[in-house]
């Protein structure tokens, strides 16, 4: 069976640039993390998590990260 599917020119563009191996990444602002030099995955990660600082997030303890206190409710 054959299916057509008709697109904008510039869709199929992006889309035959990834099929033959170009660097296009149809819908996203940046390449994924997976496509990145580990450098740039590093300094985007560090950039991520600075933008949390100042947020009065709470600090959970050991206890509440435990594997026994995330599966409590599961018997595992």
């Amino acid at each position: 069976m054959t299916v057509t599917i008709e697109l904008p020119p510039d869709i199929e563009a992006g889309l035959l640039a990834g099929a033959s191996g170009g660097t296009e990444y149809i819908g996203l602002s940046s390449p994924p993390a997976y496509a990145l030099p580990p450098e740039e995955w590093v300094r985007q990660f560090e950039v991520w998590t600075r933008s949390h600082e100042g947020r009065n997030l709470p600090v959970l303890s050991d206890e509440a990260i435990s594997r026994a206190s995330i599966y409590a409710d599961r018997g595992l």
